[in-house]
């Protein structure tokens, strides 16, 4: 019993690094594709920034999920 508490636990920790991924890869795109927006028109470059951190903000809440669940099935 105490050898399938052992592998639940790392199976988790694994899940959740996995889980990061995600927003990892969501962000550098959110974040690129501004950098590039704001290259074709400069003049914006405020109000795409602002739509910037609105999408990060989104995207993070993935990992915040995954850590969440991570707590509620431990």
């Amino acid at each position: 019993m105490s050898v399938l508490a052992e592998i639940s636990g790392n199976i988790a920790t694994v899940g959740y690094g996995l889980a990061a991924i995600g927003p990892a890869i969501g962000v550098a795109i959110v974040v690129g594709k501004t950098i590039e927006s704001t290259a074709r028109q400069p003049e914006l470059a405020g109000k795409l920034q602002g739509m910037m951190w609105i999408g990060i903000a989104f995207t993070e809440m993935l990992a915040l999920i995954g850590v969440a669940t991570y707590f509620i099935f431990q």
